[in-house]
């Protein structure tokens, strides 16, 4: 059974990375369109509450990963003492290690042009893992991707879980779109792993993942790119769950 806590509205997983993957791989879809699964950060919380849109996509989806530790510290306080973060890249590994004794196959969707490529390899020879197929999206806004066509590559072969390695808000709503072309089981949102998995991006050691300061990590590794995301999402992630908080609504819990 899925345990949850709202946060910022959006129900956010509650347990830890070893449960989530043991859902992911021993839960019978029973439905005939594919699952979406998103490691969800301060990023796309606070996008949710600027853009109905993306809230909605974010409701729709199976499960919601605390994909940073703002996350989980925010979900123990209101209550789920279990509640542990759910790192994307960790997420991802996790998942290809403990379905390799298994028959399910992975498809790999994202990143620059040779990106899913290189990760293919480190799947199967780190992770010993089954990797049916590799696609790089061309650069175009989310809404021009001829989904049915990406669809049809996929389900060619036969694949169980697809895995989109681009950047939150994008990721999601593709992942979404592509969910209704789509039969396979699951389709997992793992952002900057693809790049992270095979060395593209320096990621922060654990200490200072641990103290919730991945986000400065990352920060000081690419400036240019990360400034403006992030003076504005930390403040606002604080802003908003301290309204929550004096409008007496941050204890509201989902599990």
């Amino acid at each position: 059974m899925k345990q949850e806590v709202k946060i910022l509205g959006i129900n956010i997983f509650a347990i830890n990375i070893e449960k989530a993957v043991d859902l992911l791989l021993h839960t019978n879809n029973g439905s005939s369109q594919s699952r979406c699964v998103s490691a969800t950060g301060a990023h796309g919380l606070v996008y949710s509450k600027r853009n109905e849109g993306f809230r909605q996509i974010l409701h729709s989806f199976f499960l919601n990963l605390p994909d940073g530790m703002p996350s989980a510290w925010i979900g123990r306080l209101k209550g789920a003492k279990k509640m542990k973060r759910c790192y994307g890249p960790d997420f991802f590994k996790e998942t290809m290690i403990a379905s390799a004794s298994t028959n399910t196959t992975h498809f790999l969707c994202g990143g620059k042009e040779g990106v899913a490529d290189k990760l293919k390899k480190v799947c199967e020879n780190q992770f010993e893992a089954t990797i049916s197929g590799t696609y790089c999206p061309p650069f175009l806004d989310v809404y021009d991707y001829d989904y049915p066509a990406i669809a049809k590559t996929i389900n060619e072969t036969e694949t169980n879980i697809v895995w989109i390695g681009l950047s939150t808000p994008k990721q999601e709503v593709f992942a979404c779109n592509l969910s209704k072309y789509t039969k396979v089981d699951y389709i997992c949102c793992v952002g900057a792993a693809f790049d992270f998995h095979i060395g593209n991006v320096k990621q922060a050691p654990s200490w200072i993942q641990k103290l919730g300061m991945e986000w400065f990590f990352r920060l000081l590794m690419e400036p240019k790119r990360l400034w403006k995301r992030y003076f504005d999402i930390v403040p606002f992630f604080i802003y908003y769950n301290f309204v929550e908080l004096i409008n007496g609504n941050f204890l509201k819990k989902k599990t």
